[in-house]
């Protein structure tokens, strides 16, 4: 009668059952981290999909001034508007904090 062995992992790896807490917690972190920057991604994209309906009439070799101008503008308006959210929200973890 065969008995079925589990596979082992490679030398220097484990398992997910046999993660410590310190393992588990770290790759939560990882986890979330990397959700973060897919969301900011995501984001990103949306944005620039916004930019250039409101932007881009009829698209070219090259942009014209007005378009150029609109474009600046959106993005300027998104970076002042991402820093405002960043700072609050560090504002709002420093009063957590204390």
């Amino acid at each position: 009668m065969r008995t079925h062995a589990r596979p082992e992992a490679p030398r220097g790896r484990r398992t997910m059952a046999e993660l410590g807490e310190a393992d588990e917690a770290e790759l939560q972190r990882l986890v979330a981290a990397e959700q973060q920057k897919a969301q900011f991604t995501a984001q990103v994209h949306h944005f620039m999909e916004l930019c250039w309906d409101k932007c881009v009439e009829k698209p070219g070799n090259r942009l014209d001034s007005r378009t150029e101008n609109c474009l600046s503008s959106c993005v300027d308006r998104f970076i002042d508007t991402t820093l405002a959210i960043t700072s609050r929200f560090a504002q709002i973890v420093q009063k957590g904090g204390q």
